[in-house]
């Protein structure tokens, strides 16, 4: 609380009408709100004891429903980010299950058009095609291409992503490094893989972890 000094004030005044006289002084014109700029004009005041009791009581009643608005607003906002990043993984999982699925596929894929490559390229020379030496072509492409271990991880940090999200913990940093190993995995998964619908799919993949990356950064 602050007061003004009367008595200081009119102090100036007497002064400063002092130094202003018609015949030639100092003209001056004397605002209020400059007065009270001056030093000793203003002071605080210091409440009684049973008032600054009543003010103390109002300011932690009102911090305190700030505060409550605060976490509730909070919390809502957590569910909500928590629902959405649920939801991208679950975009994940459902790509990745196509992923598994076509990655079976495409060796025998490979076989067959090297096979008809193959006896394209030799059929005018009359000669077959040694089976043993097509099995070995297919093994190394399939050992080349094989993405098992890496959709395993991949669906792995998924799930650890899904449970930290249900946790009451501060998980902020935790999936952030998860969301890099998800990135990484997928990386991995894309230069192995050598089949169009598989690669589509990936970028479907790192387009959902992008966005989780960006979001987890509002996580604490």
């Amino acid at each position: 609380m602050y007061e003004i000094d009367a008595a200081a004030l009119k102090n100036y005044v007497a002064k400063l009408n002092s130094i202003s006289r018609p015949d030639g002084g100092i003209e001056c014109r004397i605002n209020l709100a400059d007065l009270l700029l001056l030093p000793g004009v203003v002071r605080s005041q210091e409440p009684e004891n049973e008032q600054a009791q009543q003010l103390r009581k109002a300011v932690l009643e009102v911090t305190a429903q700030a505060l409550e608005q605060l976490k509730a607003m909070r919390r809502q906002e957590g569910q909500a980010l928590a629902e959405d990043l649920v939801q991208q993984c679950g975009q994940i999982k459902s790509l990745l299950e196509g992923i598994k699925t076509r990655k079976h596929i495409v060796v025998n894929e490979y076989k067959d058009r090297l096979a008809a490559r193959v006896k394209e390229l030799l059929g005018s020379a009359r000669l077959e095609l040694d089976s043993d030496t097509l099995a070995r072509e297919v093994a190394l492409f399939a050992d080349r291409s094989d993405i098992g271990e890496e959709v395993i991880r991949l669906g792995s940090h998924i799930e650890q992503f899904i449970a930290s999200c249900q946790t009451g913990e501060y998980a902020g940093r935790k999936l952030d490094f998860i969301s890099q190993e998800m990135l990484r995995e997928t990386n991995t998964i894309a230069s192995k893989a050598s089949d169009a619908k598989i690669c589509l799919d990936v970028v479907q993949i790192k387009s959902c972890i992008e966005r989780i990356k960006e979001q987890v950064q509002n996580v604490e």
